[in-house]
C-alpha cells in the first residue's frame, strides 16, 4: 500500500448533495419528502410516545411472564460473568447478551451460590428457585436491559427511515417496529435475539451514513457488526454482506485514483474492528481467557471444521461454534400447520413468518421493498436495507431447528424500514393507504395485549388459535406458569392436578402441586390434565390418548390448556 495513512484511504471527498433529507446521500438534489408540519417538536413527541407505548407494553409483560426455556441459562451466565469474571458455560452464544442482562443481574444483586456445580440449565434454575432469591424479581431486572437496548433500536430504525424517507416516513417505520408482536415479544425477554438482530441493523446503517462520511462510520459500523457477532453466531452470515456494503459507501464517497484501494481498505476495516470487537468483549468477562469447557464439544469435520479452524476468534468462540454445529446434526421435531414431523422444512420460517406478521406490516413490507428497488433515487439504498435481511434469512431457512419467527426477527427491523420508503411515492392515496395499514397493525398489537408470543394474525385466528398452526417460542416457551397457577387457585382449588409443562419454571415454587400423568397408567389419571401446548402440539403414545380421552375445558395465556377427565 502507498505511504498514505488509513485515514487518508477513507477521507471523503467534497460534499455532495443530499437527495432525501439531511442524512441521506446519492444522486440528484431533492427537496426533502416527509417533512413533518410544525417543525421537528412534533416529530419528537410522536417518536417518544411510539417508544413509551414499546416500553409500557415489554415491560409489564415481562412482570407477568414466568422464565421461558432458554432464559434460565442466560441468567446464569450472566451471573457467572458479572461475579466469577469466568467463561463457563453457554459458550454457543458469545458473552455480550450476556453482559448486558448481566448488568440487571448485578443490580438485582441475588445470593449467588459458587460452589454449586451441574450443567448450564441446572445453574440457572439453581441461582433462580433454589438459592433464596426472588424469581420474579430477578427476571425482572435481567429483563430491564434488553427492554431498553430494544427501545434505543426503534431509534436506528426511525433514523435510517428518516434518512431515506423524511420524517414521516421515519415514523411509519418506528410505528411498525414499536407495534410489532414478534419485537415486543422477545424484545421483553432475557434472550439474544432481538439485540443481535439490533445490532446488525445498526451496523448496516452505518455503513450507508459512511457514504458521506467514511472516516468515521466505515469503523462504527464495524463495531456494531461485532457486537451482533458478540450476541449470537447466527450474525456471522451477515458479516460478507457488511463488509462489501462498506465497500460500496467507501467507492461513492472518493472519487479519483486510488478508488478501489480505498474501497478494500474500508471493507477491511469493517472486518478488523468486529474482530477486535468480539476479542474485547470475552477479554471483559475474563482478561486471562480461561477456557475449559463444562459440556462436551463435538468434533466438527469437513468444510465447518475449516471454517472453525480459521475464525479469528478466541478459542470459546471456536468451541461455541462446534457446539452450534453439533446441535444442527441432532434430531429435531417440528410442528407447522398441525403436522409433526421430524428434521426441518426449508419453508418453514415463511410460512411461520405468515402466521404470525401482522397483515398490514406483510402489506407495507413487501410494498416498501418494492419501491426500494423500483424508485429511482431509492435505489441506491435498496442494497444497505434488503441484503442482510434476504441473506440472514436465507441461512435461518437452511437450519435443523424450526422452533419459532425468533429465528427471522431480524426482519421486522429492515423491513420497517423498507416500509418507511413508501412515503416517498407521490401519489395521495399513498400517506393514507399507509396510515391505514399501520392503525391496522396498532389494532390488533393492542388486541393481543398482553399475549405476545403466542401471537398470530387475523387470517389464522389471532393468538388463541396459534396452537393450531406452530409450536415451541411461536406460541408456548414456558412463559405462563405464574399464570396457571393463579387460574388453579381461583378456578380449581383442592383438586387433582397432572401437569405436562414445557418450560424451565419449577411448578412447586408457584404453589403447584401435581403429578406426571406420564409415570402412570391411564386409568388412573382423573381430575385436571394441564398440558403445555408445545408438549402436545407433539404428543405421541400416552400422552396423546390422554388428551384424546379428555374434554378441554380452559385455555391459560393461549400457551397452556387445562382438560377435565
Amino acid at each position: 500500500m502507498h505511504s498514505g495513512s488509513m485515514r487518508d484511504l477513507l477521507a471523503p471527498a467534497a460534499p455532495r448533495p443530499v437527495p432525501l433529507s439531511s442524512g441521506a446521500p446519492s444522486g440528484a438534489t431533492r427537496r426533502p419528502v416527509g417533512r413533518w408540519p410544525g417543525g421537528r417538536w412534533p416529530v419528537r413527541l410522536l417518536v417518544a410516545l411510539l417508544l413509551a407505548q414499546m416500553a409500557f407494553a415489554m415491560v409489564t409483560t415481562a412482570v407477568r411472564q414466568t422464565p421461558t426455556i432458554d432464559e434460565p441459562v442466560y441468567v446464569g451466565a450472566a451471573a457467572e460473568y458479572v461475579r466469577e469474571h469466568r467463561l463457563r458455560h453457554n459458550p454457543e452464544h458469545p458473552p455480550l447478551g450476556k453482559l448486558v442482562i448481566g448488568v440487571g443481574v448485578a443490580l438485582a444483586d441475588p445470593h449467588i451460590d459458587a460452589s454449586f456445580t451441574g450443567d448450564q440449565g441446572r445453574v440457572g434454575r439453581h441461582l433462580l428457585y433454589e438459592s433464596g432469591n426472588d424469581p420474579w424479581r430477578l427476571m425482572l431486572w435481567a429483563r430491564l436491559p434488553m427492554i431498553v437496548l430494544t427501545s434505543l433500536f426503534g431509534l436506528v430504525v426511525f433514523a435510517f427511515a428518516r434518512e431515506l424517507a423524511g420524517a414521516v416516513g421515519g415514523l411509519a417505520a418506528l410505528a411498525l417496529y414499536c407495534l410489532s408482536p414478534d419485537v415486543i415479544a422477545h424484545g421483553s425477554l432475557a434472550t439474544l435475539d432481538v439485540p443481535a438482530a439490533g445490532f446488525v441493523l445498526t451496523s448496516a446503517w452505518l455503513v450507508w451514513r459512511a457514504r458521506r462520511r467514511p472516516r468515521l462510520y466505515v469503523p462504527l459500523a464495524g463495531i456494531a457488526l461485532g457486537a451482533a457477532l458478540a450476541t449470537k453466531m447466527s450474525t456471522l452470515p451477515a458479516v460478507a454482506v457488511l463488509m462489501v456494503s462498506a465497500a460500496m459507501s467507501v467507492w461513492h464517497a472518493r472519487a479519483g485514483g486510488r478508488r478501489l484501494v480505498r474501497a478494500v481498505a474500508g471493507a477491511g476495516v469493517v472486518a478488523l474492528a468486529a474482530i477486535g470487537v468480539v476479542w474485547a468483549v470475552y477479554l471483559v468477562v475474563d482478561p486471562r481467557l480461561r477456557w475449559t469447557p463444562e459440556q462436551q464439544v463435538p468434533v466438527v469435520h469437513g468444510a465447518r471444521g475449516l471454517l472453525v479452524d480459521l475464525l479469528p476468534f478466541p478459542e470459546a468462540y471456536r468451541d461455541g461454534m462446534r457446539v452450534q454445529f453439533g446441535l444442527e446434526n441432532r434430531p429435531w421435531q417440528g410442528f407447522l400447520f398441525g403436522r409433526l414431523y421430524e428434521g426441518s422444512l426449508w419453508y418453514y420460517l415463511p410460512a411461520a413468518l405468515l402466521v404470525k406478521t401482522p397483515l398490514g406490516a406483510l402489506a407495507l413490507w413487501a410494498a416498501g421493498a418494492v419501491v426500494l428497488v423500483a424508485v429511482r433515487r431509492l435505489r441506491p439504498a435498496a442494497p444497505y436495507v434488503l441484503a442482510a435481511p434476504v441473506v440472514l434469512l436465507a441461512a435461518a431457512m437452511q437450519g435443523a431447528r424450526d422452533l419459532g419467527t425468533r429465528y427471522a426477527v431480524f426482519l421486522p427491523l429492515f423491513l420497517a424500514v423498507a416500509a418507511g420508503c413508501l412515503l416517498v411515492v407521490r401519489r395521495r392515496w399513498v400517506p393514507v393507504a399507509v396510515a391505514v395499514l399501520v392503525a391496522f397493525v396498532g389494532v390488533g398489537s393492542v388486541r393481543t395485549y398482553p399475549f405476545y408470543l403466542p401471537y398470530s394474525n387475523e387470517a389464522f385466528g389471532g393468538p388463541g388459535r396459534t396452537r393450531e398452526w406452530l409450536h415451541d417460542s411461536n406460541v408456548d416457551w414456558g412463559q405462563d406458569l405464574g399464570r396457571l397457577a393463579e387460574r388453579l387457585r381461583e378456578g380449581y382449588a383442592g383438586q387433582r392436578v397432572w401437569l405436562v409443562y414445557k418450560g424451565s419454571g419449577v411448578p412447586g415454587f408457584y404453589g403447584i402441586r401435581s403429578a406426571d400423568p406420564r409415570r402412570v397408567p391411564v386409568s388412573e389419571v382423573r381430575g385436571l390434565l394441564v398440558v403445555s401446548d408445545s408438549a402436545a402440539a407433539k404428543a405421541t403414545g400416552r400422552l396423546a390418548a390422554l388428551i384424546g380421552g379428555s374434554r378441554p375445558v380452559e385455555h391459560v395465556g393461549h400457551s397452556i390448556t387445562i382438560y377435565r377427565r
